[in-house]
């Protein structure tokens, strides 16, 4: 090509960079997400049981039937939102769209009716939890695909990406650390009203996060231009596509694991740690105060959250808590400071090896602490968060180079449909996750709001809380072998996908 064709061609090149407020914006879509995703993860199955009441089975096949809804409802938006053309791009829209239903939907998921018939509350359970899911759907696919779309710069790609899980790190701070205190808060021995203000609260900060998103945002990349709509061909080639099924098969054990860990560890809370151990653990780190003599702005702002345990009744919800506070500030820190810097470095999928593996190994260690070792417990969140921290991003930037792969490969771009089925894929995990713990706890004997729970159904949360997961994790750490987008690989079909898309303009 001659010195007058190239110049012609790097004019055509679209500004691919993105500013920080933009990078921002965008981040605070996935903050509304995991105000609802993280709910879900960490206390749906502990809802359906304690509050419900309903059996762990039946609460686990609540999550499970869900996903057979999925299956269709996920293609379907992946499609429609491919299809869709607004004066806002195609993905943009739909997280305006859906913010106001998401946030009410999210509220009567949590909603306990005041119904006594078990059959009729598992019915209840089923629907709002469906329609929840759905409105999830119908939201974050578009959304995922945005992020997908906003850049085809593998820097900028991952810079999205890692402050996008900066801010949902943020909302995983909030959600698991601040839950149990506001529901006791707002409660005042009302458990079922209590969270349904935590939630209506969440829902409300979730629905602005979502408009945000949207007014900040801007679409780049385009499908080719001489692309014609095509829904089977794009169904076609997505399927083919080896980096797509090697995502779909991580994302579904990464979540299937994420869920069974998530659900187990308030069980292990409640029920495997001593409590007396776990309430001197929290006098030492200054969140008791037996006489109720703690003045100062800071007893100030932790009494306003509920962070002050009166006696040892409080150890559990305020131990727990402080165990998910820890892990989600060292998974801030590890999102900030590591992901981009490692990945820029040795790409994503070495260092997406490397951090599961570890991950694996120090979820299994969970299993090891007697029920007075609170101590070692705290320090394997501490290493366990700090080893998984660098992967949180670099799951969703993967699946944007999956969808340039498609491209790059078949010339053509179906970036909603191929998002939709990882989307469908975490989903899945969260369901079939939520589902294989409470079948699992059931088998043990666990018992529902009991105070004293059977040896069996303790050892029974103790694996799900440490070598279920871990073997789990180890089979996604699998599935990352046969992704065959190394960095080198990246960038050749990123030069590549570049000089093709300053051709077509």
């Amino acid at each position: 090509m001659s010195n007058k064709n190239n110049i012609e061609v790097e004019a055509k090149i679209p500004n691919m960079k993105v500013g920080l407020g933009e990078k921002i914006g965008y981040s605070l879509g996935d903050a509304s997400a995991n105000l609802v995703f993280q709910m879900m993860m960490i206390f749906q199955l502990k809802f359906y049981t304690d509050i419900f009441g309903l059996d762990g089975a039946i609460a686990g096949s609540v999550l499970l039937i869900a996903r057979i809804v999925d299956a269709f409802v996920d293609p379907a938006v992946g499609i429609l939102s491919d299809k869709t053309q607004t004066k806002w791009g195609k993905y943009r829209p739909w997280v305006l769209w859906s913010a106001l239903p998401f946030a009410v939907f999210y509220v009567l998921a949590f909603y306990n009716p005041g119904i006594e018939d078990k059959g009729l509350v598992a019915l209840y359970a089923t629907i709002s939890y469906i329609l929840l899911m759905t409105m999830y759907s119908i939201n974050n696919t578009p959304y995922s695909s945005l992020g997908g779309v906003m850049s085809s710069d593998i820097r900028e790609r991952t810079s999205i990406t890692s402050i996008r899980f900066v801010a949902s790190t943020i909302a995983q701070f909030v959600v698991q650390g601040l839950t149990l205190p506001l529901v006791n808060k707002f409660g005042n021995g009302d458990e079922a009203h209590g969270w349904l203000c935590t939630i209506g609260l969440f829902a409300c900060v979730g629905f602005v996060f979502l408009v945000i998103a949207f007014l900040s945002t801007k679409e780049r990349i385009t499908p080719p231009p001489a692309q014609e709509s095509n829904v089977m061909a794009d169904v076609k080639e997505t399927f083919k596509s080896n980096p797509w099924k090697a995502m779909f098969v991580l994302t579904l054990f990464v979540f299937i694991t994420l869920a069974v860990w998530g659900s187990a560890m308030s069980f292990y809370f409640q029920s495997n740690i001593d409590q007396a151990a776990l309430y001197g653990f929290i006098e030492k780190c200054g969140l008791a105060d037996i006489e109720g003599t703690r003045t100062g702005i800071g007893a100030s702002i932790l009494g306003a959250f509920n962070l002050i345990a009166h006696s040892q009744a409080d150890a559990y919800s305020i131990g727990f808590s402080l165990f998910n506070m820890i892990g989600a500030i060292v998974q801030f820190l590890g999102v900030i400071l590591l992901s981009e810097f490692l990945a820029n470095r040795y790409g994503k999928k070495r260092v997406f090896v490397i951090c599961l593996s570890l991950t694996a190994f120090f979820t299994a260690c969970f299993y090891l602490p007697e029920p007075t070792d609170v101590t070692s417990i705290y320090i394997l969140c501490v290493l366990k968060s700090l080893a998984y921290a660098p992967t949180v991003p670099l799951l969703w930037a993967m699946i944007g180079d999956v969808a340039d792969h498609v491209e790059y490969v078949s010339g053509r771009r179906a970036t909603g449909f191929c998002f939709s089925g990882v989307v469908f894929a975490l989903k899945a995990g969260l369901g079939i996750g939520g589902a294989f713990a409470g079948i699992i706890l059931s088998s043990f004997g666990y018992v529902g709001g009991a105070a004293v729970q059977s040896g069996s159904a303790i050892e029974g949360i103790r694996l799900v809380s440490s070598v279920i997961p871990a073997v789990l994790f180890a089979i996604g750490v699998v599935a990352l072998f046969f992704y065959p987008i190394t960095k080198e690989y990246n960038e050749k079909m990123q030069a590549e996908l570049t000089r093709r898309r300053a051709l077509n303009n």
